[in-house]
């Protein structure tokens, strides 16, 4: 017993020592970003550092000797993973705390906020498959367009643009879905449809239609993508989802494996019977293999998209595996154009600067200031009435790109 109590005690001291140390360097952290100190290399020994330095190395040479990059004469993209990869290295570097995330109590916070929205979406979705057999073509277009939507403005739901703050999604958005259609300024949910019913036709017993979203936040906004991925199959209209996550926390809300495995979890052992059996189909896919949880160090490095075939080959060639790439969010949509201020009718295939492992669409609310593809006199006609239209997270886009 005496053994144990020491143990435990021993436990207990490294690990209060290994927060003194997080938080010395995260306070170095605050201090060099509040008095715009350069931007220094890595010293942790993970195994993304060396091209986190590379990436350093290139912004050194784009400044041509005009100083370093520094925390306010950088690209913002670049700075803000940075820190967010820096406060990363500060609890991954002091064990026993390495694999604590600093962000899971928002993010657990943010479900628990959200349940009556879960709760009716989970209800929805489950009295929809009782009669999804007997549904026509043209019912079940509707019901995609209804759930992708769904999962548009489910992208709403996120932490890092609210700065922590409640952001969660109060009740249920299917309720006001017709009212939020103006409010799509690109939407290409028609192609999408073309694309996955022609994929089908196409598609021998052979070779399977497989689905890839590549995640944005955990809370109601992964509830709805797991809906969305749920019909898909229930469907027909794919074989297979790739879900892409994480691998270190990031950005305050995006979803890791363990936030993807617990949210399931707390789905299958909650107390309402349709989310209740949403939890236990979801685990059932995940053991049978139709759907597949995968994370890559590429999506937290500070990398464009359009660098993935060189910096991450094998991540770039599993895409181009896929029949479609569902991109979710504002953080994937801005590595997906270069995070560049596009003229706003300059074409999204353009912007994509040649990334084009497979047709692929955004799905994304907008909260920052780059957006191409639009009409003409578009964005002009809204930024004269609403200045703040590209950061206020009120209008989205569903912008699909077939690939080359």
């Amino acid at each position: 017993m005496f053994r144990i109590g020491t143990f435990v005690l021993h436990l207990f001291q490294k690990g209060v020592e290994a927060e003194k140390r997080a938080i010395s360097f995260l306070s170095k952290l605050r201090n060099e970003l509040q008095t715009d100190k350069p931007v220094t290399p890595l010293e942790d020994e993970l195994p993304d550092a060396a091209l986190w330095n590379q990436y350093l190395d290139y912004q050194r040479n784009l400044s041509n000797g005009n100083g370093g990059p520094s925390w306010f004469q950088s690209p913002w993209l670049y700075v803000e993973c940075y820190m967010y990869r820096r406060i990363h290295a500060a609890l991954a570097q002091n064990p026993p705390i390495d694999n604590f995330d600093v962000f899971k109590e928002g993010k657990a916070q943010n479900f628990f906020e959200s349940q009556e929205a879960v709760i009716a979406l989970c209800t929805y979705f489950q009295e929809l498959l009782k009669n999804i057999k007997d549904l026509d073509e043209k019912q079940l277009q509707e019901e995609l367009f209804k759930l992708l939507q769904v999962s548009l403005w489910g992208n709403k739901c996120d932490l890092s643009f609210s700065a922590g703050e409640d952001s969660s999604q109060k009740s249920s958005p299917l309720q006001s879905l017709e009212n939020m259609i103006p409010y799509i300024l690109v939407n290409d949910m028609e192609k999408l449809w073309s694309l996955l019913v022609n994929a089908k036709k196409r598609n021998t017993e052979k070779s399977n239609v497989r689905v890839d979203i590549i995640l944005d936040n955990a809370g109601f906004e992964l509830v709805s993508d797991l809906v969305l991925a749920d019909f898909l199959l229930s469907s027909k209209l794919a074989d297979e989802v790739h879900f892409h996550g994480k691998s270190i926390p990031w950005y305050v809300s995006d979803t890791t494996k363990h936030d993807f495995n617990w949210t399931i979890k707390q789905l299958q052992s909650a107390n309402h019977m349709w989310m209740s059996r949403c939890g236990i189909n979801w685990e059932g896919n995940l053991k049978k293999g139709v759907w597949v949880y995968r994370d890559h160090m590429f999506w937290t490095l500070p990398h464009d998209f359009s660098s993935m075939a060189e910096v991450a080959p094998d991540l770039y060639a599993d895409l181009q595996k896929s029949n479609l790439l569902l991109f979710k969010g504002d953080l994937n949509y801005r590595k997906l154009t270069g995070d560049r201020k596009w003229e706003y009718t300059v074409p999204f295939h353009q912007a994509l600067n040649k990334f084009h492992p497979a047709p692929l669409c955004s799905l994304r609310t907008l909260k920052s200031d780059t957006q191409a593809g639009l009409k003409p006199g578009q964005g002009e006609q809204i930024q004269a009435s609403e200045p703040e239209w590209m950061v206020n997270g009120k209008y989205g886009v569903v912008q699909f790109d077939t690939a080359l």
